[in-house]
């Protein structure tokens, strides 16, 4: 039976990012139930990278992040990974308290804004509509994020660092390994014994922690659709940059010479192989078409994805207290994109039980501020046992 330090369930972004990190000692495998990896959220993100985007935690493992996507080791990528965007926040009249957080939150985490009249908006993005907006937020620091050459690249680093990578290995089985410590993993049609399992499932992340016997984090997957339509003819969209009500109620951007929209939609959802309502499509198109002169006449391409979330919208990484061969990375939402290279570099860490690197906690990321003990599913203990079928498939 194959023996290994570390078993990271999951290949997305999240797994493949502590993968490339790990200590070059000890054997770690990568396993994915899909026949390739980032089939779900990761391959279906339209990443943006933005030192704006969400709670401060998030964006200080942005900031952190930054300098890696601009400068990543040699042999990572052929070609650039993020490419100038910029964003522009709409605001209507009653949206102003909002744009002057975000405003504030942008000058927290050292990001450029410039406050933008209604005329100065529609001069960015002609199709905007001045009646619609009252005043806007210009964020020119925010890129496209090539999510495939980062995921790529990933899964390179760590099979540099000798993690082998297992696909359509469903996990059917967890069961302790004789003694207690480690375990014993059915996984397609292998079977191999692990010190540490790491919990990188994304939106499965409960029902794999229930299938080892650890008590769940109350993680919640919502449904985010997406769909691409024709830009207004003989309008060049390509220097337009990603247009995001403030409070985010929609977006669209440039994508390959079409429009990506989205109505921002966070549908619970049970954790599966997420597809669109045509509803949240309707919702979508309804409310872009608000504030854009945008006709629409037919949806050309529409998916969806989740984003799961812990309670508090952060990031769950780390040992759980009473399981401490059970590692959560997990509960990245819908930035694990923008995060993943300081993320994966502290969870490689914490899970070598290493401190923090120090230039990322410079920017103000803490292991408490990570910690799964922070809150749990309910303050009684999770009477679970080994699995049976553990269904983490996708």
């Amino acid at each position: 039976m194959d023996q290994y330090r570390f078993a990271i369930i999951g290949a997305g972004m999240a797994g493949a990012s502590m993968a490339a990190f790990l200590p070059h000692s000890g054997r770690s495998v990568l396993i994915e139930a899909e026949a390739a990896p980032g089939y779900h959220t990761t391959g279906r993100s339209a990443a943006i990278y933005s030192k704006v985007y969400g709670n401060a935690l998030i964006r200080a493992l942005s900031a952190a992040s930054e300098d890696f996507f601009q400068s990543p080791p040699v042999g990572f990528s052929d070609h650039p990974l993020l490419t100038r965007r910029g964003t522009l926040f709409l605001a209507d009249e009653t949206q102003g308290g909002s744009l002057d957080k975000l405003e504030v939150e942008a000058a927290a985490a050292g990001a450029e804004t410039t406050r933008l009249s209604a005329t100065e908006a529609v001069q960015r993005v002609s199709i905007l509509k001045p009646q619609s907006i009252s005043q806007a937020l210009w964020e020119p620091g925010a890129m496209d994020m090539d999510v495939e050459a980062i995921h790529r690249g990933f899964l390179k680093m760590a099979k540099a660092r000798g993690v082998a990578t297992l696909c359509n290995a469903r996990v059917t089985d967890l069961r302790r390994r004789s003694g207690g410590a480690g375990w014993v993993v059915t996984a397609g049609d292998d079977v191999f014994e692990a010190d540490i399992l790491v919990n990188a499932s994304g939106a499965w992340g409960d029902v794999l922690a229930k299938a080892a016997g650890v008590r769940p984090m109350n993680l919640n997957p919502l449904r985010r659709t997406a769909m691409i339509v024709a830009p207004p003819e003989c309008t060049d969209v390509s220097k337009w940059p990603l247009v995001l009500d403030v409070d985010e109620q929609f977006y669209f951007k440039p994508e390959a010479g079409k429009l990506l929209l989205s109505p921002a939609d966070e549908t619970p959802s049970f954790p599966c192989d997420a597809f669109p309502e045509e509803i949240d499509v309707a919702i979508g198109v309804d409310r872009i078409q608000q504030v854009a002169d945008l006709p629409v006449r037919r949806i050309e391409h529409q998916w969806a994805g989740l984003r799961t979330f812990a309670p508090d919208r952060s990031p769950v990484v780390g040992f759980d207290r009473n399981a401490p061969d059970f590692f959560w990375l997990v509960g990245q939402g819908g930035y694990g994109i923008q995060t993943a290279a300081a993320l994966g570099r502290v969870a490689a860490a914490l899970a070598a039980r290493k401190p923090i690197p120090a230039e990322i906690a410079d920017f103000g990321v803490s292991e408490a501020a990570l910690d799964p003990d922070r809150f749990r599913l309910s303050a009684s203990r999770f009477s679970g046992s080994g699995a049976q079928d553990v269904s983490v498939a996708r």
